[in-house]
């Protein structure tokens, strides 16, 4: 199976599991925050290390995937709440708690938060490696330094973008590589510098989407961190700036993918689906 077909799979029991005699208004939220999906690019960076270290353990790997992601369509919901984006579109359809209420909204992002850790300790059998996926994840969704930071660090007086973009996005990226690495019994620190870089990347070009892109484009609205005075790469570095800094980010994904069996494939898969955070002729002028 391919890795599409793999994080689906992953997904659908996860949903099935929680899903069973929950009650109906959740289920149904809990569903529509995660199926059907948008790139499922931290899942699918996590499928990609596994792979490249060999993928002892399909699925184990698959299972961290699978966490990955849940957290991921978890901090959407509760990022799209009145108290943060008040954001109505989320993936072309209405959002969470547009559709559902923001009780509902508030209950599925925890929902989904333990789900994620709750298919680890189901789907995972070694426990060394459950241990470490454990506090991988734990690490790139809590504080110190993950998603709930950053988000946290919206309600803050000032914001600086760089502690801003490793918390907010670069954390669960980071999380996503160095589970693939944990998940196929490879040390998961050396991997963390590669996340940290292609989320940094992958913000630098939401950033300049925000500003280019139409909200049908996107399928949720744009210009949100403008008006709600949040750091921006295309405000702070200018739309030339921003380019140039993503060039850079994305050598540096490359640079610091660790040696391991499959490198040179992760290396080429790296620059392929980097390429597409951009629209096409933004893309073309980014090479």
């Amino acid at each position: 199976m391919d890795a599409a077909g793999r994080i689906e799979t992953a997904l659908e029991l996860a949903l099935a599991t929680a899903r069973d005699g929950c009650p109906p208004r959740l289920g149904g939220a809990l569903r529509d925050a995660v199926i059907p999906g948008g790139a499922r690019l931290r899942p699918r960076l996590t499928l990609a290390v596994a792979f490249a270290c060999a993928d002892d353990q399909p699925a184990t790997a698959d299972a961290a995937a699978a966490a990955i992601e849940l957290l991921h369509c978890a901090s959407l919901v509760h990022d799209d709440m009145p108290c943060f984006d008040d954001a109505a579109l989320r993936r072309g359809r209405p959002s969470i708690h547009a559709a559902y209420g923001e009780n509902v909204a508030l209950l599925t992002g925890d929902a989904l938060i333990v789900l994620a850790f709750s298919e680890l300790a189901r789907r995972v059998s070694d426990p060394v490696r459950l241990r470490r996926l454990i506090g991988i994840v734990a690490d790139a969704v809590g504080a110190p330094n993950g998603i709930v930071a950053g988000q946290a660090q919206e309600c803050e007086p000032s914001i600086g973008l760089s502690d801003y973009h490793r918390r907010k996005t670069g954390a669960l990226i980071s999380g996503a590589t160095m589970a693939g690495a944990a998940a196929a019994g490879f040390e998961p620190e050396p991997w963390r510098a590669l996340g940290m870089a292609i989320g940094e990347a992958y913000q630098v070009a939401d950033d300049i989407r925000d500003l280019v892109c139409e909200p049908a484009e996107l399928g949720k609205p744009v210009g949100r961190d403008a008006a709600l005075g949040r750091p921006s790469a295309t405000r702070e570095f200018g739309m030339a700036g921003a380019m140039d800094r993503l060039r850079v980010l994305v050598a540096r994904a490359v640079e610091v993918v660790p040696v391991c069996p499959g490198d040179a494939l992760l290396k080429a898969m790296i620059l392929r689906e980097t390429r597409k955070f951009l629209p096409a002729e933004l893309a073309a002028e980014a090479a």
